[in-house]
């Protein structure tokens, strides 16, 4: 059988522009595979592990004209995008090297051994250690910071774990550049290659995730793929961790307070929100809740303005560009539900921002307004008006767990006196692993606070993608119990020559 070429093709004519690679077969997947769990022993060193994170920091900013160039050409996502997309990328590489260095992810806890408890307790030592192989799927809508060099990758190389990643169709060329950056760290520091190895081809992901080697898997994508490996992974003769970021609508609640107090700034900033990135980010804001009325109107007229001003866009790849237009037309066509600035096709290559409203009251229960909870993928956002506010928690109480949740609320409803303010954030607590008051959801900081996660669809485990706390999907505790310390590894040792943080008779040191 011919090998099934890989294809760069130009998101801005949809022409071919090279052919990058192939497909992997079966037996290239395992290959892959054995290679990179040949390779686990190369990252038990903390040291060596924080040199390859910083190392690969390094060369992707020395090649960052290369990588800025080769992903505009796949991604139509602009330079000034992805400049900044890569210095996220460099820093949260360097971001994870900082917290293999500090350990305290390691979770050490020793309980020496003690007589006098009831029953006595033997001397008991706990660390975490890594999983082994990752297979990690790369995102469309993020080729750098969400694919080959990406959260998932950086995190598993810090946990120690090599990793495997199935690169994105939509960006090869740029994954197969990125890999190659990551390998030629490794090797800078003699390590093997093979702590990264990418494969491309939609059977190879799935016989990816099914390999007994492999340990775990992170997947940024939509919910029927994501869902897909995740019950893949479930249904292995032994199941693995499957970290997966599936789908969210990310709903904004907009009280009327804070409509009457500021209906022009929180339109544009809807707006602006709503159409960045021509609306492909995970976390745009794709469902609103907003008071009727005329402080509603005024803010519907600020978000019509702005949305009209937003020139046509380039979607990643034609595949979307159509689902988005068909997503629209069936929406705008449900009864009731009108469209201020029709969103859908904007050339034969581009779409055009909208949004559309309906009555909140029909989907306060089960019908056929029921596409609307459902997240489009692309510049539009769906505004439900609500005549009564008690129609706010009929609403929110079907919706589906998200990424981000948002709360708009006027100077007063800040002050949080257990009034509306209060109530409203506890409605939307539930539903998001992180709730906004006052700001817009686009735009996740790297930082050891962030979760960049939610009950799902938006996530398949309580685990968060971004942030320093990422690298524990990756980990698994084990506890040596009355275990010499020339046995013991070094972490556990009673000298602490490393000076790792831990708790020892239930004290910090």
């Amino acid at each position: 059988m011919a090998a099934t070429p890989v294809w760069s093709v130009d998101p801005r004519t949809g022409k071919p522009r090279e052919q990058v690679a192939v497909e992997a077969t079966p037996q290239e997947v395992d290959r892959a595979v054995r290679a990179a769990h040949a390779a686990r022993s190369a990252l038990a060193d903390r040291t060596a592990r924080a040199a390859l994170l910083r190392t690969a920091a390094q060369l992707l900013d020395e090649a960052a004209g290369h990588v800025v160039e080769a992903a505009d050409a796949e991604t139509a996502l602009g330079p000034t995008r992805l400049t900044g997309e890569l210095a996220r990328t460099t820093a949260q590489l360097r971001a994870f090297a900082d917290v293999v260095d500090e350990g305290a992810f390691l979770d050490i806890r020793i309980d020496h051994e003690d007589g006098t408890k009831t029953p006595p307790r033997p001397d008991l030592r706990r660390c975490k250690i890594p999983l082994g192989v990752v297979a990690v799927y790369a995102a469309s809508n993020f080729p750098l910071a969400f694919s080959v060099p990406g959260g998932d990758t950086a995190s598993a190389l810090a946990a120690g774990c090599p990793v495997v990643v199935k690169a994105h169709p939509d960006h090869p060329a740029t994954s197969e550049l990125c890999a190659s950056v990551l390998r030629r760290a490794a090797a800078r520091l003699g390590l093997p290659e093979d702590v990264v190895v990418l494969l491309h081809g939609f059977d190879a992901g799935i016989e990816l995730v099914r390999h007994p080697l492999v340990a775990a898997a992170g997947f940024t994508g939509s919910v029927r793929g994501g869902r897909a490996l995740f019950d893949a992974a479930a249904a292995r003769p032994a199941p693995i961790p499957f970290h997966g970021e599936l789908g969210s609508l990310n709903p904004v609640v907009i009280t009327p307070a804070a409509a009457e107090e500021r209906a022009e700034q929180i339109g544009a900033g809807l707006a602006g929100s709503m159409t960045l990135g021509a609306g492909q980010f995970c976390t745009k804001p794709g469902f609103v809740l907003a008071p009727e009325g005329p402080a509603g109107d005024r803010l519907l007229k600020s978000l019509t303005a702005a949305v009209s001003d937003t020139d046509p866009g380039v979607m990643l790849d034609h595949r979307m560009r159509d689902a988005f237009v068909e997503g629209v037309r069936e929406r705008a066509g449900l009864p009731a539900t009108e469209a201020p600035v029709t969103p859908g096709a904007g050339g034969e290559h581009t779409v055009s921002a909208g949004f559309l409203t309906v009555p909140a009251r029909l989907l306060a229960a089960e019908g056929p307004h029921d596409l609307l909870l459902e997240e489009c993928f692309g510049p539009v956002t769906v505004v439900a008006r609500y005549e009564d506010p008690a129609e706010i928690g009929a609403v929110l109480s079907r919706l589906p767990g998200n990424l981000t949740a948002t709360l708009q609320l006027s100077t007063e409803e800040l002050a949080g006196d257990g009034g509306t303010g209060a109530r409203l954030l506890a409605e939307l607590t539930p539903l998001a692993g992180r709730v906004l008051v006052n700001g817009w959801p686009t735009g996740v900081a790297v930082a050891p606070a962030q979760h960049h996660g939610g009950p799902y669809p938006a996530t398949t485990s309580t685990s968060t993608s971004v942030g320093a706390t990422a690298v524990e999907r990756w980990l698994r505790p084990v506890t040596y119990q009355s275990t010499p310390q020339a046995l013991l590894p070094v972490e556990l040792r009673d000298d602490n020559p490393a000076g790792l943080p831990r708790r020892v008779n239930d004290r910090q040191e």
